[in-house]
């Protein structure tokens, strides 16, 4: 036999023997790492796996129930407002003989024009625009102010190192544990002894910082890369330039639900309003409804009266509301998790 005989036949034994080893080594490999063949490649039913829901998709009848279910609650929380709108167009015999109809049989819109002085001489019993007036201009001192003093405060307790820093977050802390209610006989001690009581600086001046507001401009700030911030100081920024041109704009789904709750909180707000005034000119809405409601305003029900009062102090908050509730619900998570 020539030795071009044995070449090849040697280099195939000696490829078949390093073929067996290779496949040797690899079941050894296996036979003690049984995830190792995982790391190349992913088995077919990974992707099915994946794709599965976390929660078994429950019965048709079982879900047609649950969506009757939440329509139902969802109804009957609704019924309330329902109601109210329905009566504010009623004349005072219809709400008085049928309060619980959703459509009224004569519909009519004295009682809007009777609130907004367009009803004659019954118009001046009820000054309902004033009431609107007073509750518009403390609204919007006070969203104001909570939305840039609260982003300050947030921004300093979650980025700047000063003494005390941690007793001050826990304090804040404290004061949204503290029920309100129990704040306003001091709260009206001070504002008659600074000669703030009865006045819209006493009004609006103690609402103008809110320790939820804080905390939640402090658990966004917290979420921002501090490389932004070392960057601008690298340029030149000081801390109040690089939080106003830096940090604060990314601060935008906070800033919007700070601005909604703030809004809804001063809109709303009633007991500090009734320990800071006691003339009629600095009535809002809610301190008005409520000596309306009351029997301060003239006799009878009047609940059309009322009832579309009440319609109408609804309405700015419920619009302010459904116009950013995709970003007041991205501000309110932001911040639960770090990464």
């Amino acid at each position: 036999m020539t030795a071009t005989d044995t070449t090849p036949r040697a280099a195939e034994e000696e490829g078949s023997a390093m073929a067996g080893e290779r496949t040797a080594r690899g079941r050894s490999v296996r036979r003690l790492h049984p995830g190792a063949r995982l790391l190349g490649r992913r088995r077919p039913t990974d992707d099915a796996r994946d794709e599965r829901p976390v929660l078994p998709r429950f019965p048709r009848p079982a879900r047609l129930f649950g969506y009757a279910l939440v329509a139902g609650l969802a109804l009957l929380y609704l019924l309330p407002f329902l109601l109210q709108i329905s009566n504010s167009f009623k004349t005072e015999a219809d709400a008085a003989a049928d309060p619980l109809a959703l459509w009224p049989s004569t519909p009519t819109t004295v009682t809007y024009e009777r609130l907004f002085g367009l009803g004659g001489e019954e118009a001046d019993s009820v000054p309902f625009p004033r009431w609107l007036a007073n509750s518009a201009l403390v609204t919007v001192l006070i969203t104001a102010g909570r939305v840039l003093f609260d982003s300050m405060a947030g921004y300093a307790l979650a980025r700047l190192r000063f003494p005390g820093r941690a007793v001050l977050a826990g304090f804040v802390l404290a004061v949204m544990a503290v029920p309100g209610v129990v704040l306003l006989i001091p709260r009206f001690l001070v504002l008659n002894s600074f000669g703030m009581f009865d006045t819209y600086s006493g009004m609006v001046v103690p609402l103008l910082v809110d320790a939820a507001g804080i905390f939640i401009m402090k658990q966004f700030f917290e979420t921002v890369p501090r490389e932004l911030e070392e960057a601008a100081r690298i340029d030149g920024a000081g801390v109040l330039r690089t939080f106003w041109s830096v940090v604060l704009p990314m601060a935008r789904p906070a800033l919007i639900t700070l601005t909604i709750l703030s809004f809804q909180g001063s809109w709303n707000e009633f007991t500090h309003f009734l320990v800071a005034t006691q003339s009629e000119q600095y009535e809002t809405l809610t301190t008005g409804l409520a000596r309306f409601v009351s029997g301060g305003l003239g006799g009878g029900s009047q609940f059309p009266l009322k009832l579309a009062a009440a319609v109408l102090s609804t309405v700015p908050v419920a619009v302010l509301f459904f116009f950013f509730q995709r970003h007041f619900i991205r501000g309110a998570n932001a911040g639960a998790v770090k990464e």
